[in-house]
């Protein structure tokens, strides 16, 4: 383990058994929005292939320029 995690685990071992329960809830919550940024990554990069063929024709090449 790293210096600096080493010492984070410390100091959550220093704290009262609710203030311990408070750090996980927000370890869960941080681990959540990484979760939804990859899924939101991978959903648009799904998003852009598919919007790419429908929009990529001459018809619509006037908007790439605005």
């Amino acid at each position: 383990m790293q210096p600096e995690h080493d010492d984070l685990a410390d100091r959550i071992r220093r704290l009262p058994p609710e203030r311990v329960e408070e750090v996980a809830d927000f370890v869960d919550f941080l681990l959540g929005r990484e979760t939804d940024s990859a899924l939101t990554r991978a959903a648009s990069s799904l998003a852009d292939d598919a919007f790419g063929r429908v929009w990529d024709n001459p018809e619509d090449a006037a908007y790439d320029q605005l």
